[in-house]
């Protein structure tokens, strides 16, 4: 049977399938809100291709601004944005202009490079909850044309005290709309009080959960918002159950085997290419112009003093 393993116990030694419970760390995003950064952490860096997670909210965002963040740039990766509650205006250097409303997905792929900002519209809801997700594209397509796709439709399927939205990749028969390079999953799981449930999963992939609302049995550990629980590999299914009711998400894929160096709003392969990033974001090439959004670019941080080391998943250096 999986065992519950400690935080320091180095994710990627650990034998698989094993879970293993791993707190998340405020941060703060933009002017006015504070995200729990779940992914990447010290032992654990990736789960399939997703390589970032921030949940933010839920956030009481009445008579005031709400999310605001300035046109920042993106390489190498894409972005899914995912709503709970209320609702956030994209807009991006194609020229891109999305309200995006809780059900429906934005996903922007950075390609060679993009800039965009995000910001909740002027008249907005009460509340702010959602997640912020990057999947880092591998090198067959992380030198491609950028682009944006809004979904406002994805397949959802339901059993006794339960409700499954595939927001990325496929599960169960049911694939997403949203363009993907590795095979992954990404889902909305929605637990009724007092309901269990048996998901399938894919052997060959690797796992994670986390809680956006209320709190929830996941195969041999108990879930609530703050934390992101990690799965490993090996497994074909997995049971949940909630006393009270949950909202989980659940993020999956095949171990993403390329090297990878994250600095800033960046997924390249060497330091030579994170230099080059910064500089062509402040000399104002490569990533275009965003229009409309009322605020300033934000400027790129100085670089380590120090060369950062691309790695594997594991943790080995290149």
């Amino acid at each position: 049977m999986p065992q519950t393993t400690s935080y320091d116990a180095g994710v990627a030694t650990v034998a698989d399938p094993a879970s293993v419970l791993l707190p998340g760390h405020d941060v703060p995003l933009g002017r006015y809100t504070t995200v729990r950064r779940l992914l990447p952490q010290r032992s654990l860096r990736m789960i399939g291709a997703w390589c970032f997670v921030d949940h933010f909210g839920p956030d009481d965002v009445s008579g005031r601004p709400g999310m605001s963040v300035g046109p920042h740039p993106h390489t190498g990766l894409q972005t899914v944005t995912w709503l709970v509650d209320g609702e956030v205006l994209h807009r991006d250097s194609l020229g891109s202009l999305a309200r995006i409303r809780p059900g429906e997905v934005n996903l922007m792929s950075a390609g060679r490079g993009i800039a965009h900002s995000e910001e909740s519209p002027v008249e907005h809801p009460p509340v702010i909850h959602g997640l912020q997700l990057w999947v880092a594209l591998p090198e067959s397509a992380r030198h491609g044309e950028p682009r944006f796709d809004h979904h406002p439709q994805l397949p959802t399927f339901a059993e006794a005290g339960m409700s499954t939205t595939v927001v990325a990749g496929e599960m169960a028969g049911h694939r997403s709309p949203a363009l993907v390079h590795t095979p992954l999953v990404g889902a909305q799981i929605m637990l009724a009080a007092a309901a269990g449930a048996r998901i399938p999963l894919e052997r060959d992939f690797e796992y994670g959960v986390l809680a956006m609302n209320g709190t929830a049995r996941v195969a041999d550990a108990d879930l609530s918002p703050g934390s992101l629980l990690y799965l490993g590999r090996g497994r074909t299914d997995l049971t949940l159950r909630s006393e009270d009711g949950a909202r989980l998400f659940l993020l999956g894929g095949e171990p993403f085997d390329e090297p990878l160096v994250m600095w800033w709003n960046f997924v390249a392969r060497t330091h030579d290419e994170m230099v080059q990033a910064r500089e062509d974001w402040q000399a104002g090439r490569r990533f275009g112009e965003v229009t409309g959004f009322n605020g300033d670019r934000l400027p790129a941080p100085t670089m380590p003093t120090t060369r950062i080391k691309a790695r594997y998943r594991d943790g080995r250096t290149v």
